[in-house]
């Protein structure tokens, strides 16, 4: 997959080289469009989990990470929280939580729709 802005090794689960690879193709070009409508760089801190990595970080058992359709972007500030958010909306994303230091992305079809939650 040609992506503009990202490498699938962003995605990977830190013990799991090479499982970027198990992204949702969809998720990832939605994600690669809302980075060109922001027009800021974004920095992955999760993409694909696998179920060990994602009991470390105290993820839930249903995350979205864990089938790929999940994506975590580092966001420290109110002006780049902003930006991302608007971004990922206009981008079709209808699955987003809010956390001082990240934006947490998904398309889970298998989950609840238009929703905003905070951390």
């Amino acid at each position: 997959m040609q992506l503009r802005y990202f490498i699938l090794d962003e995605f990977d689960s830190p013990d799991q080289p090479g499982s970027g690879e198990e992204m949702k193709a969809a998720t990832l070009r939605k994600l690669d469009n809302a980075r060109h409508i922001a027009g800021v760089p974004f920095q992955i801190n999760s993409g694909y989990r696998t179920t060990a990595h994602n009991k470390r970080v105290g993820g839930t058992e249903n995350s979205s990470h864990l089938r790929g359709y999940a994506v975590d972007i580092r966001a420290t500030s109110s002006n780049r929280r902003f930006l991302i958010v608007q971004a990922c909306i206009e981008a079709g994303f209808t699955r987003l939580g809010v956390s001082s230091s990240f934006i947490h992305v998904d398309d889970d079809p298998a989950k609840a729709q238009n929703v905003i939650w905070t951390y």
